[in-house]
């Protein structure tokens, strides 16, 4: 067979679980894609400015920030990370249902904040968990768990598309039509229907205003999403996990683990407290604040700070790129029509889910490390190609299309790779969710800010000189993976020599206590 007998056994032990945890990542990707195609829509619904309406976004990704750093408060018990789980999808829901009524971009800005908040918490906790279940055996199944986050950010603009006004509200000058047009064209991510910026000049028969039926967009996202919620809540009922519920009869399983926990309570109390000072996964703020941090070598430090800056640097690059390369398409000297230019984000974000899907059987076979290797050094090469080329449209699909079957697989592999090597005992999850999402958010307005003051041609330098930094940075963490593995060899071999003559201590005097015996 193509997979091993022992991952499908695993897997069907865990499916539902599994199959729960993929799910709710769909929510996020439902969430985090639909405002680029609706941003027009939303603008006029709340008579807001360009500038406004632009905090929205940030809102939102500040808060998924905040959200994925606290995140991981919840995994302390099963109870708490499926409840954190079923609040968080069930909020997206209701965002999703309420946006419509939101006529201010105020409201609509704190909406998009508490959604921002659920994502990251579902952010955290879901890779935490499936690292939790399958530790070794997880870079197959986070593969296929950052997969459903592409397949949500697809299914969301094409939900959205239909909807969509052709052209503004009638309350704004054409040149802020345009500029708007030009903003959702470069953040959106559907393949059909785009709209040519040139519809926005054209005035209405008769000086009428065309009506919004975007909200029924988001009522059917609503819709969509509320089985994802009704998934969590059953899986907490099968677990025994509802304290309304009747817990019913034990299953033989439940049984053994009860024993093994009374076992365990006979022990002593110690067991728990030791467990909670060993640290494991957790939020940031938890990790920093553990004493047994304090005998740790420098590498298990390093890992954690260079798998976070590296991410930092790769996941900026996906949100940069995503964001402009439509500016960079239609602007000098590439000048692509614009509705032709609309198709790179979805040409793009096509691209991380079929990479998602593809890196499911390549992870299987392949460790994590030669993947992330071959995936940034592949990335360095098409950026490097898409410079040489810069003249080229054809090209610029073809980039697009191997930057993002590049950049796809980075974070899941790097998330297995970097718990691997701490043997799941650090907080690295928390760390890696928390870099990503922050390079992502800084990358956007780092890049943009360069754009606009030194050109077009800036955005393929950035991402050539982003990811070589990425790659300096990935070379690092090698280097103190080597010295983390070193470090826990000679810590095993002391330990064995000083449980040595122990041992042998005690084998002597067990042997004495027998002579003893026989001669008298």
């Amino acid at each position: 067979m193509f997979v091993d007998e022992r991952i499908v056994t695993l897997f069907k032990r865990n499916a539902h679980h599994t199959l729960t945890y993929w799910s709710v990542f769909f929510s996020f990707g439902l969430c985090i894609a639909f405002l680029g195609p609706t941003i027009l829509d939303l603008q006029c619904q709340t008579n807001s400015t360009l500038s406004q309406i632009t905090w929205v976004f940030f809102a939102q990704q500040f808060c998924l920030l905040i959200g994925s750093s606290v995140g991981g408060v919840f995994k302390r018990t099963l109870f708490s990370a499926l409840g954190a789980l079923f609040v968080s999808a069930l909020i997206i829901s209701i965002i999703f249902a309420i946006i419509p009524l939101c006529n201010n971009v105020l409201v609509l800005a704190i909406a998009m904040a508490v959604s921002g908040l659920a994502m990251g918490v579902i952010d955290t906790i879901a890779n935490i968990q499936l690292v939790t279940i399958y530790q070794k055996d997880s870079a197959v199944f986070l593969q296929a768990l950052h997969f459903f986050i592409g397949f949500g950010a697809l299914v969301s603009p094409l939900i959205a598309d239909p909807f969509l006004s052709e052209s503004g509200c009638g309350n704004h000058t054409g040149n802020g039509t345009e500029i708007m047009h030009h903003f959702r064209n470069m953040l959106r991510n559907s393949p059909i229907a785009e709209h040519n910026i040139t519809q926005s000049h054209q005035p209405h028969e008769g000086g009428e205003e065309e009506d919004s039926n975007v909200h029924y967009a988001f009522w059917i996202m609503a819709l969509i999403n509320l089985p994802v919620p009704i998934a969590v809540l059953f899986l907490m009922y099968r677990e025994q996990l509802i304290p309304c519920c009747p817990s019913g009869t034990p299953r033989l399983l439940d049984k053994d683990e009860l024993a093994m926990e009374t076992q365990q309570g006979a022990e002593g109390p110690d067991v728990e407290q030791k467990e909670h000072e060993a640290g494991g996964h957790g939020d940031i703020f938890s990790c920093c604040q553990n004493d047994n941090l304090r005998g740790l070598p420098v590498s298990f430090f390093m890992i954690h700070i260079l798998g976070g800056m590296v991410l930092f640097m790769t996941d900026g690059i996906v949100g940069a790129y995503a964001g402009f390369v439509y500016t960079y398409g239609v602007a000098p000297p590439m000048s692509l029509p614009h509705k032709t230019a609309g198709y790179l984000a979805s040409i793009f974000w096509a691209a991380i889910t079929a990479g998602r899907l593809l890196s499911i059987p390549l992870s299987y076979r392949f460790q994590p490390v030669r993947l992330l290797m071959f995936n940034i050094a592949g990335a360095i090469v098409t950026v490097l190609m898409l410079l040489i080329f810069y003249t080229s449209s054809i090209f610029l699909f073809v980039g697009t299309c191997l930057c993002g079957l590049f950049l796809s697989s980075i974070f899941p592999c790097m998330l297995a790779y970097t718990e691997d090597i701490l043997d799941y005992q650090g907080c690295a999850t928390s760390v890696l969710v928390t870099s990503a999402g922050m390079g992502e958010m800084v990358m956007q307005v780092l890049v943009g800010s360069i754009i606009q003051t030194e050109g077009s041609y800036s955005f393929l330098l950035c991402g050539m000189i982003i990811a070589c930094i990425g790659f300096i940075l990935f070379i690092g963490l090698l280097l103190f993976h080597r010295m983390h593995r070193n470090y826990l060899t000679g810590t095993t071999k002391k330990s064995a020599m000083v449980e040595a003559p122990a041992m042998e201590q005690n084998g002597s005097a067990k042997t004495e206590q027998k002579e003893e015996s026989a001669s008298s």
